[in-house]
């Protein structure tokens, strides 16, 4: 299984310290393991598929799908305006 990661995910995580990535990276290795273990989302996001976890006391989700064998990391941040992001960004690189 290959890890691909999209422009803004590799964006929002150049602006994390050290050791909130290794908190991130050990999300990430879970995910690849279980690739369920987020929650599917319905409606304009089917497919998609989000993992929440917390990084200190903030909740942090990331946003990920399956394509073929491989695992797409595509969005990270926090909740506000999470969804709307998303969207916005999945419409906009098609």
């Amino acid at each position: 299984m290959k890890i691909f990661q999209s422009r803004s995910f590799e964006k929002k995580v150049k602006k994390l310290f050290a050791r909130e990535k290794e908190i991130l990276d050990r999300e990430i290795k879970k995910i690849a393991v279980t690739p369920s273990l987020g929650e599917e989302k319905k409606g304009d996001l089917k497919g998609i598929f989000v993992h929440k976890f917390r990084i200190q006391s903030i909740q942090y989700l990331v946003a990920y799908r399956m394509v073929e064998n491989n695992l797409e990391l595509i969005m990270f941040g926090t909740h506000e305006n999470y969804y709307k992001d998303l969207k916005s960004y999945l419409k906009n690189r098609q």
